[in-house]
């Protein structure tokens, strides 16, 4: 398994709706907080170890209703 981090920027007022359809739609997304800053939501999600990052966030994340721009972060475990 491979875990990213991806902050959204929604459409104003489309943050709730979008986080739902995430936790609802997008079966690799973990978990959805709502944060400040230039991003709305914190999306964590588990990846397959053999699945294009790319691919995931460009076809199911940034296609979700209401989504305007992502950044995405990649983590390792950096402690045993």
């Amino acid at each position: 398994m491979q875990t990213i981090f991806v902050m959204v920027k929604c459409e104003l007022g489309k943050a709730y709706d979008v986080a739902d359809q995430a936790v609802l739609e997008v079966e690799q997304v973990s978990e959805v907080h709502s944060i400040s800053g230039q991003y709305d939501l914190l999306m964590k999600c588990y990846l397959a170890q053999d699945q294009d990052i790319g691919r995931f966030v460009t076809e199911k994340l940034q296609t979700l209703p209401g989504v305007r721009d992502t950044f995405t972060l990649i983590a390792f475990k950096a402690f045993a």
